[in-house]
């Protein structure tokens, strides 16, 4: 229990940093004059309550954190941190004499901090308007990680963020710094994601969407989550403009984040070209899309290939950057197409993005690794290592990226089995684990574009909210902490 006091102290600070996060939600309570206002007020209390006193009683306990300690931190934060995401919902359906199960709140906040954008609520347009903008800030916080922010905080209390960064970083390649300081990289990636967040809120207002839709749309663009603040989503805007605004931000909220910061860096476009998945990410997206426009087009889908372009490409860039926004029900079309879509988004998007799934990275190097072993077959004594960029990649990474995707597909399959077995039908019960791994949101069948997860039991729920757990921190670092080694000394 000793070992947990320093983890606890970082958890209670983050516990009340992030109450601070609910004075967005009350300042446009106050603004509207909504019902949301008492219920903020109350969750802002007493999650920062709780937070400080956790802090507090285990200040005493404060040392540096131990490599071990990032993933058990980072596994607590994001179990924890929905759980006071969800108790303004609660507060406010209790209110409102609609309760919500903690369940199903507890769902909807874990699908907004992992970006998924995954819902069970209804509805939308007619809830408090400061209700929606918290779904959506959830997505923009999660989309970077609260706890990259905090790791930027986390060395004036004496507590190295090494460690935290690591574990909370998606992608294979974790050791490369922008900056020589660990808090300098963290505040380097959010200068860049919050320049371009501002980017968008500026093209979807100047598309004439209001405020109110344009900055819930840019926080679930950005952070690649999906929400939105009405239950037909894009289908109600019916506008080529906002469709292509969130087409380009999309595409760039899947790119590495470092990325975007070594271009701005250099004053170049050539990072991109030289990212080792940028490139393959772009290729593959808006090849498939254009794929899908003709399938659709040949199919008699829609008359004019221009109109099958246009949702076969907002609805792929969508799906494959682990977004989930629809324009259309995309499961009423054959059903190859949205299946493809389904399949993209399991590793379409880059490391260091906001997105899910397995990432480029690791499908590059997948792919260079099946090619080395052709070449061993044939060439016993060749040295032919996999390299990205020119330079080696250690064998260490490769392992580790074959490791992961072993974990992936076992995760799949088990969890997909769990959702067979309490008598979902197939079709749901496979896209609802892929789309809630990939964080994607929606999947088809009963949890198709058009409907929502309420259909699903408590125990569906509970399956599908621990499959977006795993997919935002990247399966080791919830699965090792069910090891008997890390709990060894």
């Amino acid at each position: 229990m000793r070992k947990l006091v320093p983890v606890l102290n970082v958890v209670g600070f983050v516990m009340a940093l992030f109450s601070l996060t609910m004075a967005i939600p009350i300042g446009v309570a106050l603004y509207y004059d909504d019902a949301g206002l008492a219920a903020f007020i109350d969750a802002a209390l007493l999650s920062f309550g709780a937070g400080a006193a956790v802090y507090a009683i285990t200040r005493l306990g404060q040392r540096e954190l131990k490599p071990r300690d990032g993933f058990l931190l980072v596994s607590l934060v994001w179990s924890l941190l929905p759980l006071i995401a969800a108790a303004p919902l609660l507060l406010y359906f209790h209110d409102a004499g609609q309760p919500l199960s903690l369940t199903d709140a507890y769902f909807e906040a874990m699908s907004g901090l992992t970006t998924t954008g995954s819902s069970v609520l209804s509805g939308l347009e007619y809830l408090p308007r400061s209700i929606n903008v918290w779904r959506c800030t959830l997505v923009w916080i999660g989309g970077m990680g609260i706890l990259v922010m905090a790791v930027a905080i986390l060395p004036m209390l004496g507590v190295g963020g090494s460690q935290i960064f690591r574990a909370e970083t998606p992608g294979p390649m974790k050791d490369e710094k922008l900056t020589p300081r660990i808090a300098g990289t963290a505040k380097g990636l959010y200068a860049i994601y919050m320049a371009l967040s501002a980017l968008c809120l500026l093209a979807y207002r100047a598309t004439g969407m209001g405020w109110y839709d344009a900055y819930c749309h840019m926080a679930t663009t950005l952070g690649l989550g999906g929400f939105s603040t009405r239950d037909a989503g894009f289908i109600d805007f019916d506008s080529t403009g906002v469709e292509l605004v969130s087409i380009f931000f999309m595409l760039l909220a899947g790119i590495n984040f470092a990325t975007h910061f070594n271009a701005f860096r250099a004053r170049s476009l050539r990072p991109y070209w030289r990212c080792p998945e940028a490139k393959y990410y772009v290729a593959a997206v808006l090849v498939t899309g254009l794929v899908v426009a003709f399938f659709l087009y040949q199919r008699g889908v829609y008359g004019s290939f221009w109109t099958a372009l246009r949702y076969a490409m907002f609805n792929t860039v969508s799906i494959a950057t682990t977004t989930g926004f629809s324009n259309t029900d995309y499961a009423s079309w054959p059903l190859f197409a949205p299946l493809l879509m389904l399949v993209l988004s399991c590793f379409a998007t880059s490391a260091g993005s906001t997105g899910g799934g397995i990432k480029m990275i690791r499908m590059v190097i997948l792919v260079k690794q099946a090619r080395r072993e052709f070449i061993r077959i044939l060439h016993p004594r060749a040295i032919n290592p996999v390299t990205l960029n020119g330079l080696p990649v250690p064998n260490k990474v490769v392992f580790s990226v074959l490791a992961f995707i072993l974990l992936y597909w076992s995760s799949l399959l088990l969890m997909t089995m769990a959702m067979l077995f309490t008598g979902l039908d197939p079709l749901t019960a496979f896209t609802a684990v892929l789309a809630s791994l990939n964080n994607v949101g929606p999947g088809l069948g009963e949890v198709g574009p058009t409907t929502t997860y309420a259909v699903l039991t408590d125990t569906q729920t509970w399956v599908c909210s621990f499959a977006m757990l795993l997919g935002r921190l990247e399966l080791f670092t919830v699965l090792v902490l069910f090891t008997r080694a890390f709990w060894k000394k």
